[in-house]
């Protein structure tokens, strides 16, 4: 069986370097050339110009097709999902208690994967703490042990996944509501 390696057309017209627009009419000359084949791929113009006379007696040629290019669709940035390492570090430097647990969990992962070491164990008022040093650009993190139970490790690890997918949003902002008993406000004098 012979395998036929031919190359992928052109994004532009290979005699005039012009790239070829969405819809473009082009025209394409296949060459044997010692048992390979040479693709080119020409717009309008340069097949008018230079290939249509004599193309087809040009030494080795196999075949000429005309089709229509279609522009690549654009590519669509993927949704950026957080990164165990980038959801720790803006974890710890947000630095609220809601996050213990995840903060304690995302460590144990980046440890397991060697991304993490941990260099000491403190206790400080009856709570332990790991000392977590990253492996490539020596970041320092004190987490501390939550001291999960069981039954709660399922809910945080529900939590973990979701902010991995959609990252760490802040709470929305809250404008202040006045006091029942505040005065309202005066309104300025008209001029």
């Amino acid at each position: 069986m012979i395998e036929w390696n031919i190359q992928s057309r052109s994004h532009a017209c290979q005699a005039c370097q012009k790239p070829f627009a969405d819809q473009e009419a082009y025209h394409t000359l296949l060459f044997d050339e010692r048992g390979n084949f040479a693709r080119l791929d020409a717009c309008e113009a340069c097949w008018q110009s230079q290939f249509s006379q004599g193309a087809t007696s040009r030494k080795g040629f196999v075949s000429h097709w005309q089709g229509v290019y279609l522009a690549p669709p654009p590519q669509v940035e993927a949704i950026r999902h957080e990164t165990a390492e980038t959801l720790l570090k803006k974890l710890v430097e947000a630095n609220e208690d809601r996050h213990v647990a995840t903060r304690y969990i995302l460590a144990v992962m980046l440890e397991r994967k060697r991304i993490l070491k941990v260099r000491d164990q403190l206790r400080q008022e009856g709570k332990r703490f790991f000392v977590y040093e990253h492996a490539g650009n020596g970041d320092a993190y004190t987490i501390l042990d939550p001291q999960l139970q069981l039954h709660q490790l399922e809910e945080v690890q529900r939590e973990v996944a979701h902010l991995l997918e959609h990252g760490l949003t802040p709470p929305p902002a809250v404008e202040p509501v006045p006091a029942a008993d505040a005065p309202p406000a005066e309104a300025a004098p008209a001029h």
